[in-house]
């Protein structure tokens, strides 16, 4: 899918690795409004200090970003070598060097060098193309397995609007703002302000409900660019149905690429959706269900595929919810294992085995507390992570 007046490429510049696909470009053909949201991280890469700086004018026309280097605690000479190589880009793309947003990815820790970004540069400007975001989004990879995209395309008030993401995560997954790496445009004209709204919404109902091993990274963010191209009358007022529609497609965009971040996550053979629900509010369901989504004892318990409620309950325990034990249900799909606290027994353990060994089930804990509930996506831990991170430099 395209979205106007937007581009995309990606070339091998040979950042880490040779003949990989590791520099990638989104381009506006005018500046659009933006809006990002950034790792909560105390420890931030130069490329999130540099963008946050920069995003205060609302403005972007364009993003550079690299794999096989994170360019995270590198000091000035990494946020040297930010500025620099969005001033390749913005040169080789006569803008104002303000307008280029820089993202990396990979290692933490090593100096990146100028030279393949300065020597790549104007074969990746001379390769943008409408079509050029599957490129970008192979580019961004690291112990990705596939490549994240997602698109959608709305009616806003008569005039066809179009929405486009990319997204790569894998591994050092539970962003407390956004995931790994995230990029939306989208040719819909409006107000900055409200984008900006609208992307932390979004945020909060995807990116920040996702966990692979719950560690945030210092590099995480999502950011969006609307050019206005589609031609609609500029979106302002929150409370309309344009804005609603919008807003709909945005949230789609950003649950669906957080949904495939924990399917690729690192070694990752389950897909599981923690549901709590009859709590409080919201915000203590979410923290239930964080809590056992990052539990290493749940997460080992579904690759098993063993249906060991007990540290489910465990977790829940920890998790500082507010719930009286007694009230407690948990169940897998379907499958009841435990009412009133108390496991059911029968022949309820088997058949929740059989659930777990399902791609993607739910797990469902009732609190029995209240009318709220929320959700967090995990995968399980296998032998798999370990042997993946164990030598993730090498």
């Amino acid at each position: 899918m395209q979205v106007q007046g937007f581009k995309a490429a990606a070339v091998a510049a040979g950042i880490r690795y040779a003949d990989r696909l590791d520099l990638g470009m989104i381009f506006s053909t005018t500046p659009a409004v933006a809006a990002g949201v950034f790792t909560m991280n105390t420890v931030k890469a130069a490329p999130v200090l540099l963008d946050q700086q920069r995003l205060l004018t609302g403005k972007a026309q364009a993003v550079l970003v690299n794999s096989g280097n994170a360019n995270a605690c590198t000091g000035q000479q990494g946020m040297d070598l930010a500025v620099a190589t969005g001033s390749f880009a913005a040169k080789a793309l006569n803008i104002d060097p303000g307008l280029v947003q820089i993202a990396s990815t990979g290692v933490i820790g090593e100096q990146i060098k100028e030279e393949p970004f300065e020597r790549a540069m104007p074969g990746l400007v001379k390769a943008l193309s409408a079509d050029g975001f599957d490129d970008l989004a192979k580019a961004i990879m690291t112990t990705d397995l596939v490549p994240k995209i997602a698109t959608a395309t709305i009616d806003v008030l008569g005039t066809e609007v179009s929405l486009l993401g990319v997204a790569k995560g894998s591994g050092m997954i539970m962003p407390n703002m956004a995931t790994m790496l995230g990029f939306i445009v989208t040719d819909v004209a409006i107000e900055q302000p409200l984008l900006d709204q609208l992307l932390k919404v979004a945020v909060e109902r995807s990116f920040n409900r996702i966990t692979v091993d719950g560690d945030t990274s210092t590099n995480d963010m999502v950011l969006v660019m609307a050019n206005g191209a589609a031609g609609n009358t500029a979106l302002s007022d929150p409370n309309s149905e344009a804005v609603h529609d919008f807003a709909e497609a945005l949230n789609s965009i950003c649950l669906d690429l957080a949904r495939k971040i924990v399917v690729d996550g690192e070694g990752a053979t389950k897909f599981v959706t923690i549901r709590v629900t009859g709590a409080e509010s919201e915000a203590s369901a979410v923290q239930a269900a964080r809590t056992i989504a990052n539990s290493a004892l749940v997460k080992t318990a579904f690759f098993g595929e063993d249906a060991n409620w007990g540290r489910i309950i465990a977790a829940l325990g920890r998790s500082g919810c507010s719930f009286r034990q007694e009230n407690v249900a948990i169940s897998f799909d379907a499958v009841q294992l435990v009412k009133q606290g108390l496991f059911i027994g029968g022949d309820c353990e088997e058949e929740a085995t059989k659930v777990m060994k399902q791609k993607a089930f739910d797990v469902t804990i009732d609190l029995g507390e209240g009318e709220c509930c929320g959700e967090v996506y995990t995968c399980d831990f296998s032998y798999d992570y370990v042997k993946i991170n164990a030598d993730y430099r090498s």
